[in-house]
């Protein structure tokens, strides 16, 4: 029994069901943000969204008696879990009491949440997740680093620009959050920096740099970082999934040597 179940929810068919409901319950509730639907469509599309639920929770209890403990030992599957218990508090029936409350606005609209279960279900989006919580210490380094560039500039645009641009560079708050802007080469060149230049002829020495650094040099970084991460999360996978072939291979081998020596036994005895 634990073995088919096992079998089945390891199969590519029970995967890509499960695919198809979860990007299927991802449209229902963005077909339910529609305004203006009739009450029967409002009630057939809650309906349909109640039943994908279920199959969801089908699908962890039959993982559950399939794997057991080790289902546990999988984060996704707790990732899982947190999902389908966040859309089941969301329509609880106690929680209709509270439907002019902002908390409650706030809970239902996590039903969004189970949109992510796909990550669970996907092994390439795992891998990039995964690669990305694997880059955080460098990117926390990357950080570091940039914010040590931002308020060394802040400091320098707040004591050139300050006087004549108090909005954006009157403080040093103001200034790291105008280089913010200017990073995200949202604007820059016409809304801030030719603005300071008309007034500060020189100001391009300021500006060029700061975004040479910032968008360019700092977030390439980043990027390299990931794109290595992901590299070593895909290596680390083939090769765990590399060892648990091997692992099943030498099992196999050895209970086909245990048959083969309990037919040598018991040769001798018919012959006999």
């Amino acid at each position: 029994m634990i073995k088919s179940l096992k079998k089945a929810a390891d199969s590519k068919y029970f995967q890509g069901f499960i695919l198809f409901v979860i990007i299927f319950n991802a449209v229902i509730m963005g077909i339910e943000t529609i305004r203006g639907l009739s009450e029967g469509a409002v009630s057939a599309l809650a309906l349909i969204n109640n039943i994908c639920l279920w199959i969801f929770i089908i699908e962890m209890i039959v993982k559950l008696l399939a794997y057991g403990t080790d289902y546990f030992k999988d984060p996704w599957n707790w990732f899982d879990m947190v999902i389908i218990a966040v859309s089941l508090l969301s329509g609880l029936a106690f929680m209709s009491a509270f439907r002019a409350v902002r908390v409650f606005r706030v809970v239902k609209s996590l039903k969004a949440l189970r949109g992510t279960k796909l990550i669970g279900s996907v092994k390439h989006l795992q891998v990039i997740i995964a690669a990305i919580i694997k880059s955080i210490p460098s990117i926390m380094w990357t950080a570091i680093l940039l914010m040590l560039i931002y308020y060394i500039f802040a400091l320098i645009g707040v004591n050139l620009f300050g006087e004549q641009f108090y909005d954006w560079f009157g403080t040093i708050g103001k200034a790291m959050y105008t280089l913010f802007q200017v990073m995200t080469l949202e604007s820059w060149s016409m809304g801030i920096s030719r603005p300071v230049m008309e007034v500060y002829p020189y100001a391009w020495a300021y500006f060029v740099p700061f975004v040479l650094l910032s968008s360019f040099i700092i977030m390439n970084v980043v990027v390299g970082i990931v794109v290595n991460a992901i590299s070593e999360v895909t290596e680390d996978n083939k090769a765990e999934e590399e060892k648990v072939t091997e692992t099943d291979l030498i099992m196999e081998i050895r209970a086909l040597k245990e048959h083969l020596d309990r037919l040598e036994k018991s040769l001798p005895a018919k012959e006999k």
